[in-house]
């Protein structure tokens, strides 16, 4: 007797070509890049449409914010303004003390860099990765590798752009390292990500390495990717287990991830050379084709 309801895919099947699709996938990944690309390009329109709400919102709450809320404001930026002043100042006559330091030993003064400012239009839903999207892209000349920092330190890096937008993975994210060094005592270390924002380890520690609670550590400009002296993160623990290799060193990072909106974007402090090297050789064409 033949069944009412004839027998669907068999589980071997599906599984089998579950295998195959997923051996496909990996093994063009690396070809998938332009394609994830053009649809991100595509897709940044709805992500401005996405923010808008958000944007309304913030409006509202600062048009309908009262006049005793606003005079605070203003009272606490006013002495906010008056310690960085003073600060200010201080931090004037140590760079004037650091450049004659580095004239007596004949160091060049690195100039100053091309930074943007950015705001965060999107963060990450996905579990295993920490990143946010910000409100720049190709246009404004963002880059793959790019640094981007907050008020406070180092975020992150651009790790995707598009034509309007662009994604930062978090330092805090798993796959992300940034060499460091201590502000004590110059010792060179490798801070990697651990998943939780606000917990950093460095791994492959040497127990007789300097290192203490509390110690600073900045980029240290390693590998070129970013700039030296912007802090990094705050060591929290050191414990070292006899029965361990390694010490085991977890560190905080300076930057508020969890509540990020505004960040910096920055550039090489060689674009500008660059930039007129290649004006010059433009112009030189042209006058030799004039002629």
């Amino acid at each position: 007797m033949k069944p009412i309801f004839a027998r669907g895919i068999s589980n071997q099947f599906r599984l089998t070509l579950a295998i195959i699709l997923s051996v496909i996938l990996i093994v063009a990944n690396g070809r998938l890049d332009p394609v994830r690309k053009s649809i991100s390009s595509v897709l940044s329109p709805l992500q401005y449409v996405a923010n808008i709400p958000g944007a309304m919102l913030d409006w509202s709450a600062e048009s309908f914010a009262t006049r005793n809320m606003l005079a605070k404001q203003n009272k606490e930026l006013l002495r906010q303004q008056l310690l960085m002043s003073e600060r200010l100042q201080r931090f004037e006559h140590l760079r004037q003390e650091n450049d004659r330091l580095r004239d007596l030993l004949g160091s060049p003064v690195h100039m100053d860099s091309k930074k943007v400012v950015a705001e965060v239009m999107e963060v990450a839903s996905d579990p295993y990765h920490q990143y946010v999207v910000l409100n720049h892209g190709a246009r404004t000349g963002v880059f793959v590798g790019q640094p981007v920092v907050d008020a406070q330190g180092v975020v992150g890096q651009v790790v995707q752009v598009s034509e309007l937008t662009s994604r930062v993975l978090l330092i805090s994210d798993a796959t992300h390292g940034i060499p460091v060094r201590v502000t004590r005592n110059d010792v060179r270390l490798v801070v990697n990500g651990t998943g939780v924002l606000d917990e950093l380890e460095l791994k492959y520690v040497s127990k007789s390495t300097d290192i203490l609670v509390g110690d600073l550590l900045v980029s240290s400009g390693l590998g070129n990717r970013f700039p030296e002296g912007y802090p990094v993160a705050r060591v929290m623990s050191v414990v070292k287990d006899d029965g361990q290799s390694y010490a085991t060193v977890t560190a905080q990072p300076l930057a508020a991830l969890d509540r990020i909106r505004y960040l910096l974007l920055i550039w090489p402090d060689d674009i500008e050379p660059q930039q007129e090297a290649e004006d010059e050789l433009s112009d030189e064409a042209i006058i030799e084709v004039s002629e």
